[in-house]
């Protein structure tokens, strides 16, 4: 208790200098600029002198503003607000000239209509100041909310009990900390690094943690198109090639979101988690959300000036926000750019380039996206919402380029803790209760870059085994990147991808890197590709990516034996046959097979599938793209997300039983489908049977020009009220045919 008091004491005091300086900044450049205005006696003073003097007028004028002002205000409510109005400027001029004479040997002077100029300026640049460094103070913050929710349930806009308090079912949000492994979150509470997490631990009456098993296809694309819609069936990796249409499906860019989205619905015939009264915030699908801000699904959708970033939008035009996260912005890209350039002069390894725009794509992840989905979520709240789902991609960002156990990742995960921290917190001033679930996606595994450990990239080695030409120097296969897709669509461009490419030449295979999964397709090989017909056109491919000390294991078809998996030492093992444990996958762990056995299935897996080695020791694999902290495939803990859930709902292990036939006990949760069904469950309990879509269309298409409708603001400023739901087809719209990236390019998109 006496650590908190002197830390909000230590906070306010860092305030109150702060705003005193630079209102005494302000007051030397006016006394420079205005004729009228002077803090000098008439022969002159050092520079020392009239700051000195300086300073103690913006003191006593700042003390008066503090003291007097509130007691004139009160005094004068009785004067009609026009004249009031006008008294304003007058009384805080009159203000001005009192704390001038207060200065010592009267050497602080204005005339009357200078005093009123120079006062309304220091004390909008006082205001300025002190918002932005009170909006940075969450304790700060949670007063400001906590004054609005109260204001709200008095005007009785919210729901509330008989006796003014909370009353309903409660709502649920799920706070999706994207690649934020299972060991990682229980190391970082452990160790204090989220001491809001491991309060939720600690408390027996709080949250418990379970990890759960990704599907083969460990990335946002295939886990949260699972967890939000219910089906990822056919997402073999984050990036594909698709025969058929001669296109390259990328999970984060807007047109391939769309039609995944569509996909999934078609087969669900389920609109989503969030078809009841939901939000959706920062995720690559809406989840059939009516409210929607920063879905990269419903950028394809929407017209102009109806994008997702709309929400950035809503969220700047409140002029705190714009300043906290402005300020916010540049202290992430020097603290980047400090981050680096300490890594580089310590040749730490491994490391990949951090250079370029990647400061700034950092920034937008751990600031703006940060700043934008919380205050979406707190909006949510306040408006009463059945079910939000938001996603925070801060982490995975930074823990891509400098490692998933790194010291910059584990300041961002602190950073993290903070924003739920005060979601928690704003829980308790909202008209309903809430239940605050926190989950990831997939986890990330370390590792050397497979071009930094063996000087080429995977699609020089698939080359080379095609006996194709191979380029003398290695080009480095560009990083994913689920933010700098992002940051195009915030700032109207197209992302990587949408632009006209050269088509590729019939004989050139198509390599695509996703994490530590790579994907082969021959596009002039109709239908998935044999094993016989690859050796017949190049008969060393296989046996050189098998071979290869990088690469655990393949799948491929074969005419005679149906699929199967090749390793190293001419190791061969028929799909029906895998063992966890066993041959190729041995080192992969328990889930191996049955993750394997269900990509085979998919009718768009590729014609070959690559996934990289995994050493069990140290826990590493090598990524096919520009990271040391991937994930995408198998090996590690890319594939050991977690969930984080209050005891008072149901068990998961229990939820997914009660939709197994039979009712049998399951040992785990396996794939985002599992989790999808535990989510559900916990909805019923909440808010009774959600219901069902219509077969012709979801509603999740709601206009994005309100993404969200109770912004919270600081005190004093106005909030707006959100649209109606809209409901509009989906299933029959168009997606545009994204053109063939060149032969053996990993498409540069989004991190998954």
């Amino acid at each position: 208790m006496n650590d908190g008091r002197w830390r909000t004491a230590g906070g306010t005091l860092v305030r109150v200098v702060s705003v005193w300086a630079v209102s005494t900044l302000t007051m030397l450049a006016l006394a420079g600029i205005l004729p009228d205005f002077q803090l000098q006696s008439d022969d002159g003073d050092t520079v020392t002198r009239t700051a000195f003097t300086a300073a103690w007028g913006a003191g006593a004028f700042g003390l008066l503003s503090a003291l007097v002002w509130p007691v004139l205000v009160r005094a004068l409510l009785i004067v009609p607000a026009l004249v009031l109005g006008a008294l304003v400027f007058f009384l805080n001029g009159s203000l001005l000239l009192i704390a001038l004479r207060l200065i010592p040997d009267g050497r602080g002077d204005a005339d009357p209509e200078t005093a009123v100029v120079v006062a309304a300026v220091m004390s909008a640049v006082a205001s300025a100041v002190s918002t932005a460094l009170a909006v940075r103070d969450d304790d700060a913050y949670r007063r400001r909310l906590s004054r609005l929710a109260d204001r709200r349930r008095r005007r009785g806009g919210a729901p509330g009990g008989p006796d003014g308090g909370r009353g309903g079912p409660p709502g649920i949000v799920f706070v999706q900390l994207d690649g934020v492994g299972h060991d990682v979150l229980a190391e970082a509470a452990a160790d204090g690094i989220m001491p809001t997490v491991a309060g939720l631990l600690a408390d027996e009456a709080g949250h418990r943690l379970t990890p759960w098993t990704t599907d083969w296809s460990s990335q946002t694309g295939a886990s949260q198109l699972g967890i939000l819609h219910g089906s990822n069936y056919d997402v073999p990796a984050f990036r594909w090639y698709e025969k058929e249409t001669g296109t390259v499906m990328v999970s984060s860019r807007p047109a391939s979101a769309l039609e995944l989205q569509r996909r999934a619905i078609a087969r669900t015939h389920d609109g989503g988690l969030l078809t009841v009264d939901g939000a959706s915030r920062g995720n690559l699908f809406s989840g059939g959300a009516d409210q929607l801000a920063l879905v990269l699904s419903m950028a394809a959708r929407l017209g102009k000036g109806r994008r997702s970033r709309a929400g950035y939008f809503a969220y700047f035009s409140d002029p705190a926000n714009a300043v906290r996260t402005a300020l916010s912005f540049v202290a992430e890209v020097v603290r980047e750019i400090g981050q680096s350039t300490r890594a580089r002069l310590r040749k730490e390894s491994p490391r990949v380039k951090r250079g370029g725009l990647y400061p700034f794509i950092r920034a937008f992840a751990t600031v703006v996206e940060r700043d934008v989905v919380v205050a979406a979520v707190i909006g949510d709240m306040f408006a009463g919402r059945t079910a939000v789902y938001a996603d925070l991609v801060a982490y995975d960002e930074v823990a891509h380029h400098s490692g998933p156990h790194s010291r910059d990742a584990e300041k961002v995960l602190a950073r993290l803790d903070r924003s739920l921290g005060l979601i928690l917190k704003i829980a308790e001033h909202t008209p309903r209760d809430y239940r605050v679930v926190l989950l990831s996606d997939h986890g990330q595994s370390p590792g050397e870059t497979f071009a930094g450990r063996y000087g080429l990239t995977l699609k020089d080695l698939v080359r080379a085994g095609c006996g194709l030409p191979v380029p003398r120097r290695a080009q480095r296969t560009r990083s994913a990147s689920e933010a700098r897709d992002a940051v195009r669509i915030a700032l109207h461009r197209p992302v990587d991808g949408e632009q006209e490419e050269h088509p590729v030449r019939p004989s050139d295979p198509v390599v695509l890197a996703s994490g530590n999964l790579g994907l082969l397709s021959f596009p002039d090989i109709d239908g998935r590709a044999s094993r016989e017909q690859l050796d017949r056109r190049h008969p060393a491919l296989l046996g050189t990516l098998a071979a290869h000390p990088g690469i655990g294991f393949l799948l491929v078809r074969s005419q005679k034996h149906g699929s199967v998996v090749l390793g190293r030492d001419g190791a061969e093992v028929p799909v029906a046959e895998l063992r966890d444990g066993e041959g190729p996958i041995a080192a992969f762990g328990a889930g191996a097979a049955e993750a394997v056995r269900r990509t085979d299935t998919f009718p768009h897996v590729a014609d070959v599938m690559v996934n990289s080695m995994y050493d069990p020791e140290s826990g590493s694999v090598h990524a096919f793209e520009e990271q040391i902290g991937s994930h995408g495939g198998l090996g590690g803990q890319q594939s050991r997300p977690f969930l984080l859930w209050p005891r008072t709902l149901a068990d998961p292990l229990d939820a997914v039983a009660a939709d197994t036939p039979g009712g049998e006990a399951v040992a785990g949760l396996v794939g985002a489908e599992d989790v999808h069904r535990v989510l559900k469950r916990w909805l019923r309990e909440l808010s009774g049977p959600q219901v069902p879509l219509r077969q012709e269309g979801f509603a999740g298409a709601a206009r994005a020009d309100e993404p969200f409708p109770d912004v919270v603001v600081p005190e004093g400023v106005s909030v707006r009220e959100g649209s109606p739901a809209v409901d509009e087809p989906v299933l029959d719209l168009p997606v545009p045919e994204e053109p063939v990236p060149d032969a053996g390019d990993a498409v540069p998109g989004a991190r998954g």
